[in-house]
């Protein structure tokens, strides 16, 4: 198969970009060619395509990009030139105008269409009127029309059904993979902490994730700081690239005097996230949405205990297998989950295990991507008998 992925492939997007990697290390290994169409813009760090797989950036058009988001006019010019050279185009996201173009040129190659998330109540709501314009124009008939719709999840599906008012016959269910063998060997303990100069002793908390409302910071900033007032020692580090809420995040750090306490590290990448990863004492993400957490899986592969929302894209496997401290979305919820997991050994280990346990069982790579690929093989062979 020659396979086209569509998405800003970029660091900053986050999650969507380091699975369409994972997919198209498995996609080649199989044989199959994988292309990956991205807009961006200049100043844009790209993520690396695995060897054997071809990045193809697209510009996108100001002004109008500014308001609709990845607006490309090259990338609707390259699919108007090759996507009949593709067996099947895979859409990332939708409400952004990579989901839309494909639609907007004649051709018979079957679309698949991931959510990722974007049909949460929390994302739904935000900017709402331009969703709804959008929802009005086109964005529901497009998720018909497409040949799959992929979600990860239960709660995805009735998101899904929800926003159409019925369930989609187009709709199936595979969660995202995570290449266990990269999270097997981390680098030495104390690598993290030698170059941040963080102590040996101090309880580490760690959040790793674009720096955004949406992440749940305003739960965890005020959380911490609970926690901090008891054992001073704590620190708090926030990994990831600002995504308009690193600024509000200064400013309670400084109000409230915390500047020893937390630490704004920036983007984490390759081998130092891992060292984070080795060095942390628990990992935090109290989000009110994703669509399937990566970081959380990351952590958990690397059996970090996390302390969580069931908000991550796999919140009822959590609940099943125990696997994470399942916080309320409220900040006295999550001071208390924070506590109780960064002064308990015994309930860090446990939850460690059991979250290992459940990635091991339910989320390895090669398991999901052979899913995905039996996806693609049914969309063509439908697409052909049209």
């Amino acid at each position: 198969m020659k396979i086209l992925n569509i998405c800003a492939y970029t660091w900053e997007i986050g999650g969507p970009a380091r699975i369409i990697y994972d997919h198209t290390v498995e996609a080649l290994e199989e044989g199959h060619e994988v292309h990956i169409l991205s807009p961006c813009s200049p100043g844009d760090k790209l993520y690396p395509a695995p060897e054997g797989a071809r990045l193809i950036p697209c510009k996108r058009s100001l002004p109008i990009s500014r308001f609709y988001r990845e607006y490309s006019v090259e990338l609707l010019r390259y699919l108007q030139h090759h996507i009949n050279d593709y067996d099947v185009v895979h859409i990332h996201g939708i409400w952004h105008f990579g989901s839309l173009a494909p639609f907007l040129v004649k051709s018979n190659v079957p679309k698949i269409i991931t959510i990722h998330g974007l049909l949460d109540q929390w994302a739904v709501n935000h900017h709402a009127w331009k969703k709804n314009l959008v929802s009005f124009l086109y964005q529901k008939k497009l998720l018909a029309k497409a040949a799959a719709i992929q979600v990860n999840n239960t709660d995805e599906e009735s998101d899904v059904t929800q926003y159409l008012g019925y369930r989609p016959d187009n709709l199936v269910i595979i969660p995202n993979g995570m290449r266990m063998k990269d999270y097997r060997h981390l680098p030495e303990k104390g690598t993290f902490r030698k170059q941040f100069d963080i102590p040996a002793d101090s309880p580490l908390l760690l959040f790793m994730g674009r720096l955004n409302v949406k992440k749940g910071l305003d739960l965890l900033l005020p959380a911490f700081r609970a926690f901090h007032s008891k054992a001073p020692r704590a620190l708090l580090v926030l990994a990831g690239p600002d995504d308009g809420y690193e600024a509000e995040a200064q400013r309670f750090v400084e109000t409230h005097q915390l500047r020893e306490a937390v630490k704004f590290v920036g983007m984490l990448t390759g081998d130092i996230k891992k060292a984070a990863l080795s060095d942390a004492t628990a990992f935090v993400l109290p989000t009110y949405s994703e669509g399937f957490s990566i970081a959380v899986l990351e952590a958990m592969a690397s059996r970090l205990p996390a302390i969580v929302s069931d908000r991550t894209g796999f919140g009822d496997y959590t609940r099943q297998f125990d696997a994470a401290a399942l916080t309320a979305l409220n900040s006295d919820d999550l001071a208390k989950k924070i506590e109780l997991t960064l002064t308990d050994a015994q309930y860090r280990q446990t939850k460690a295990q059991n979250a290992y346990k459940m990635v091991a069982e339910l989320f390895d790579i090669k398991v999901v991507a052979r899913q995905l690929l039996e996806v693609y093989r049914k969309a063509i062979v439908a697409s052909k008998l049209q």
